[in-house]
């Protein structure tokens, strides 16, 4: 698709606000490569991903997109594609080797290069803290199991809120608890590999300990920083009306969703499921739910699917439905309703998408093109329930399309690519594809065209909302 690609003249067309954040995102391990360059210390994904059968293919993240090396044009490819902002994550052993004590400082160049880079490309820097490499150091004293790594991990945000705080505003502690917790873990797909349900509790816990500590530590040097927490929330929806469908699906969006969010936003862990645990409940100090519980300057919602569940506890699958190379469901009024949903359970801080998109099968043409138009109607899709959703009251501040280019899609190494830019992983080379020369339109005219019977759809949400009022 050529570079001056426009949207064609419509009647109607989906606009956000002016202020609102079109972003996209990146985690560190995923592109970064470099894994030991400079001083960088060895995480627990350098450690699992060289480990046999543990990643698709053999792949590894020693080189990824090799940003490390390449992230002026990287940056220079971000302001080709308009973005107002870039989520991306710090590698915590590439500022401690160790997990704590000395400093690497040549690790710490590289993140205050990428941030000067940034702003000189008026982009505006969404630093995410923890996105999964641990120092491996730190496992080997029992890693998220041991409490001591949260106290670590304040001492590392108040290194880096000291060398960036001065141009970064926005700080995500920690990406996806959930994740690291069940398939880090419990089911053990992903680094460090355990299996033990009543560690991965434990590890949950541990997770927003840590955040509560970070999210001080932050603020302590910095009183102007805005502190949100990345959670990865999947709604569940039942098989069918039978009371034991619907139970299935309510209890598994208890354990999943609601265990993460009802300590940060009512300072305990849902009863119901805490008696249910019994002794594989984890262990909680007495001034932990309050340490949990302060206020967010913002709540980062990561979406890409829904469950359905049977009540036997399975996923199903549903007939007639679309569904990415992840076999997850294409399901973006999901979106709509899970924003709606948590709105109305919680007193919510502004919410950012800080995580949506979708892998397909990309092949470029002998033009060298990628037309992914599956995944240019998810992103519109999913950016239309979005925008009805703040019609409807939600207050969503910015959206963060995952991922900005192809990477190491963790356990699945490069078989799955999530990017709107194409990596030739052999040449390194990179080429926009449709989908991103799509939302980089979008960024340039603050949304875009539809038919009438979407913006018939939006008016209603908007009037749906001034009635309640």
């Amino acid at each position: 698709m050529p570079n001056n690609v426009s949207f064609p003249n419509s009647q109607y067309s989906v606009t956000f606000p002016r202020n609102f954040v079109w972003g996209a995102a990146t985690a560190a391990y995923q592109i970064e490569g470099a894994w030991l360059a400079d001083g960088k210390g060895e995480s627990i994904w350098d450690r699992f991903s060289h480990m046999d059968g543990t990643i698709a293919n053999g792949d590894t993240g020693d080189v990824a997109c090799d940003h490390y090396n390449r992230m002026e044009s990287d940056v220079a490819l971000m302001k080709e594609l308009g973005l107002k902002a870039y989520r991306f994550s710090i590698s915590w052993p590439r500022i401690f080797p160790e997990g704590f004590g000395s400093v690497n400082l040549a690790g710490l160049d590289f993140y205050n290069r990428l941030v000067d880079k940034l702003l000189e490309a008026n982009i505006q820097p969404f630093v995410t803290l923890y996105h999964w490499d641990l120092p491996q150091k730190l496992q080997e004293i029992g890693g998220w199991t041991n409490r001591e790594v949260t106290s670590h991990f304040a001492d590392y945000a108040a290194v880096i809120t000291k060398h960036l705080g001065d141009r970064v505003s926005n700080w995500i502690t920690i990406n996806e608890p959930w994740v690291v917790a069940n398939y880090g873990y419990k089911s053990g797909e992903m680094a460090p590999g355990i299996k033990d349900e009543k560690l991965s509790l434990q590890v949950a816990h541990h997770l927003l300990v840590a955040h509560g500590k970070a999210t001080q530590a932050l603020r302590s040097d910095n009183s102007s920083a805005q502190v949100g927490i990345s959670h990865f929330l999947r709604p569940t929806a039942p098989a069918s009306r039978d009371p034991r469908d619907v139970e299935a699906a309510r209890s598994t969006w208890s354990r999943d969703g609601r265990w993460f969010l009802d300590p940060i936003f009512k300072a305990y862990y849902p009863p119901d499921i805490w008696n249910e645990y019994g002794t594989r409940a984890p262990r909680v100090k007495p001034r932990d739910m309050s340490l949990i519980s302060q206020n967010l300057d913002f709540l980062g919602v990561n979406y890409y699917t829904r469950n359905v569940m049977s009540r036997e506890g399975q996923v199903l699958k549903v007939p007639g439905s679309k569904y990415t190379e992840m076999g997850w469901e294409v399901t973006p009024d999901a979106l709509q309703k899970l924003l709606l949903d948590i709105s109305k359970e919680y007193k919510l801080p502004p919410i950012y998408i800080t995580e949506n998109g979708a892998a397909f099968e990309d092949q470029l043409t002998e033009a060298g093109e990628c037309e992914d138009e599956d995944r240019l109607s998810y992103i519109r899709d999913h950016l239309l329930h979005t925008r009805i959703a703040m019609e409807q009251g939600v207050d969503v501040r910015g959206y963060f399309l995952w991922s900005l280019m192809d990477n190491f899609e963790w356990a699945y190494g490069f078989s799955k690519r999530f990017g709107i830019v194409h990596v030739d992983f052999k040449t390194q080379k990179r080429t926009i594809k449709k989908s991103g020369h799509w939302y980089s339109n979008v960024i340039r005219n603050f949304g875009f065209p539809t038919e009438k019977q979407v913006m018939d759809k939006i008016a209603m949400a908007g009037s749906d909302r001034t009635e309640r009022k």
